[in-house]
């Protein structure tokens, strides 16, 4: 597996940790719905939180979060607008990023709740 793809995977489970420490409900994880991909749906009280994961080595060439572009967003609201229609949900929709960055010397994590809106 390429060095960048198991960074994303560490990332990814850095972020479950984080939310289940944090009192969410893991729903689903890499849920595909044509070109898109969400790294992690899940729920808290009643909220669905469709969440991006952004892991990085360093901040170098800019923070994490500020790599989730315009055309990932509209993928992130196409997808979870079929999974709300084929789950048969009903409750509010937040779209948060967790940014992390994570190298042998350090590991931080931020959490970008309702980072975009959803309309």
């Amino acid at each position: 597996m390429a060095e960048h793809n198991e960074l994303g995977k560490q990332g990814e489970a850095i972020a479950k940790d984080y939310l289940l420490k944090n009192d969410y409900q893991i729903l689903e994880t890499n849920w595909q719905f044509g070109h898109a991909e969400i790294d992690i749906l899940a729920r808290k009280d009643d909220i669905l939180a469709v969440i991006e994961v952004k892991t990085r080595s360093s901040d170098h060439y800019g923070k994490p979060e500020l790599f989730v572009n315009k055309k990932k967003i509209k993928l992130l609201k196409e997808a979870v607008n079929y999974y709300i229609e084929q789950q048969d949900l009903d409750m509010e929709i937040r779209f948060d990023i967790i940014a992390i960055i994570k190298n042998q010397y350090t590991e931080t994590l931020e959490h970008f709740e309702n980072a975009f809106i959803w309309f």
